[in-house]
């Protein structure tokens, strides 16, 4: 595996795959990977004829500086696992390579990024899009892949690829999860064993929605009523949203009439963890 910490060199890279004909994949992360991204390298395999892999902790996207601190890291795991699985690339730009002096230009993406978490953590998104494009630029991919767990992040990318005619393909591939539900995330590290325990009450609370619609509820307010219950439930969370929502525009719905995002973000003491699922 080739490790690139140059901008420049990146794009030598994949500027010689693409003229040999080859369709380069690519798989943005931002380190301390898990079984979720490393289902993404896997796909990405699957997807193109070489693999890059970028690990870089975006500060931008960070709303406060204590966030960005305690974002856990561990480079040589990370390194290992990537080799293993026959990454040709693992792209590592530091922030002065990404943001240098005299830094001011910025993507932002309008309606599908306020609502959710966008409403919660202003300027995230903008500092999602905007390192997001500065990385295709980069890495000069032909398919990207994300996961569908940031489901808003996966909407918001896509409409940016959209409106800005990038040339590549947007991959969102589902959501990987721990035996007993609980979504894959490098903030699980964080999660003491009780609020392990504790932060299964968020996957329970998509189950509970989707027993329900089973049965017949359409209604939204009975729905988001019963995941509250289920999550405020459970000592030590405070939930920070539950919205029903269109899958493509992230418009609120009143009634369940057709496939439906429930979008669930949740504090289990001082972790943040988001999850959703498509019901109906």
């Amino acid at each position: 595996m080739q490790i690139i910490h140059r901008v420049s060199e990146m794009q030598r890279w994949s500027d010689a795959q693409r003229q040999a004909g080859k369709k380069v994949a690519f798989v943005p992360t931002m380190g301390f990977l898990h079984e979720g991204h490393l289902s993404l390298v896997r796909a990405a395999k699957q997807a193109g004829d070489v693999v890059v892999v970028s690990i870089f902790v975006n500060p931008m996207q960070f709303n406060q500086q204590s966030d960005f601190a305690a974002y856990p890291r561990d480079d040589e795991q990370d390194r290992r696992l990537l080799s293993e699985l026959g990454t040709d690339v693992l792209f590592n730009p530091d922030a002065s390579e990404m943001y240098p002096d005299g830094y001011q230009t910025a993507v932002e993406v309008e309606k599908v990024s306020q609502p959710l978490c966008g409403a919660h953590r202003p300027g995230h998104f903008r500092g999602v899009t905007t390192v997001v494009a500065k990385l295709f630029n980069m890495v000069k991919p032909h398919a990207a892949l994300f996961g569908e767990k940031d489901f808003q992040q996966c909407v918001v990318i896509k409409r940016m690829v959209t409106d800005l005619n990038f040339d590549l393909e947007i991959v969102a591939m589902p959501t990987v999860r721990e035996a007993d539900g609980l979504a894959m995330s490098s903030r699980n590290a964080r999660l003491s064993p009780a609020q392990r325990q504790t932060s299964l009450c968020i996957a329970g609370a998509l189950n509970t929605a989707q027993q329900l619609v089973g049965q017949g509820e359409r209604r939204a307010a009975t729905i988001l009523r019963a995941v509250r219950d289920t999550i405020s439930g459970q000592d030590g969370t405070r939930l920070e949203y539950a919205s029903l929502c269109d899958p493509d525009t992230l418009e609120e719905v009143e009634k369940v009439t057709r496939p439906t995002l429930l979008a669930i973000a949740a504090w289990v003491g001082e972790v943040r963890l988001i999850d959703n699922r498509v019901i109906g």
